[in-house]
């Protein structure tokens, strides 16, 4: 079974989570870690005087605005979880979705929002990932894919998560690691986490408030996942990997 994790922001924001995170991972390499940018991005935008916009969660980005990214994922963060794991005996690679040509996408068509180069997954190279894995050789993805015809674009990081283990199909598990136990029912109760969520049950929290802003493009991606056939789909705290919420890929009432 091939584990692919997505840590969230506040992992890469906090250098101590961080590398506890990595070195509670590193008995189970190889594997397959997808990674936000937390803060780092935002901070750097906000030096450089670039304005930021977020909407349900995702990044509006500009053609300055992708410099920071690609800057900052593909180069800072990226590396420095490399030399993380290879400081923990974690034989690693660090990819874009451009390398090897490991995950092509398009650019997001203008709605309500133009979301700038923002890219939407069309195709995950498998048979790279698997390249790497069968060596060993654990592999650190950053959400920054590219359209063929020589474009970068800044794909949220959950959207790919899903997007490669939903390629690597019943032969992957997918584990979102955050700040929290799980998806919780009530925000301000750390103890609220809900065991199993269908997208049913999502929809109707949702609609109720109790789900909002950040966790929308996580459960968005986590239900696609499990319902294109990853055997196990989890959201949970980064020191309980094991635990948390479970996603249901049937539509169950």
């Amino acid at each position: 079974m091939i584990r692919v994790i997505k840590i969230g922001g506040a992992i890469v924001d906090d250098e101590a989570v961080l590398v506890s995170t990595l070195t509670a991972l590193a008995p189970f390499a190889p594997f397959i870690l997808i990674h936000g940018g937390g803060r780092v991005a935002t901070d750097l935008a906000r030096q450089l005087g670039i304005q930021q916009t977020m909407v349900n969660g995702r990044r509006v980005t500009d053609a300055d605005t992708l410099k920071v990214v690609v800057q900052t994922y593909a180069g800072l963060i990226n590396k420095t979880i490399v030399a993380r794991l290879q400081a923990l005996g974690v034989n690693t690679i660090g990819l874009t979705g451009a390398d090897l040509d490991v995950v092509r996408a398009h650019r997001r068509a203008v709605g309500e929002v133009d979301y700038g180069f923002v890219g939407d997954v069309d195709d995950v190279r498998r048979d790279v990932l698997q390249q790497f894995l069968s060596k060993g050789q654990s592999i650190v993805l950053a959400p920054i894919t590219h359209d063929g015809a020589g474009t970068l674009l800044n794909t949220n990081a959950d959207t790919l998560a899903s997007a490669v283990a939903s390629a690597l199909g019943k032969d992957a598990e997918l584990v979102f690691l955050f700040e929290h136990a799980g998806v919780l029912r009530d925000v301000r109760d750390t103890t609220s986490t809900i065991p199993s969520l269908s997208r049913y049950q999502a929809s109707r929290l949702i609609a109720d408030g109790i789900l909002t802003d950040g966790m929308l493009p996580k459960l968005e991606a986590a239900f696609a996942a499990a319902e294109a056939g990853v055997t196990q789909v989890r959201i949970t705290r980064y020191d309980t990997p094991d635990a948390g919420t479970q996603i249901l890929g049937e539509q169950t009432l």
